[in-house]
């Protein structure tokens, strides 16, 4: 099983706020996720980035897009996804 990969889909462009119009990431927040090394802190990182973009609203193609890499990758969908 691979670990989870990051929640960036490549987009980064930074006009909500300070957040990914992508992900939601803050940049911040994407240099935190690339220093994480634990598999369980990755998912922790993920979950809470479901939250946050539930809270912001309008990322909806980003759950589709996460999945199809997470499936490229082989390796397990969040759980809230």
């Amino acid at each position: 099983m691979s670990k989870t990969p990051s929640p960036c889909i490549d987009v980064c462009k930074y006009k909500r706020g300070g957040h990914c119009i992508g992900c939601s990431m803050t940049r911040d927040q994407k240099s935190l996720f690339k220093s994480l090394k634990k598999d369980k802190h990755r998912r922790a990182f993920v979950d809470m980035l479901i939250k946050q973009q539930a809270a912001l609203g309008k990322f909806h193609a980003w759950p589709e897009i996460y999945a199809r890499k997470c499936k490229k990758k082989r390796a397990p969908l969040p759980g809230g996804l």
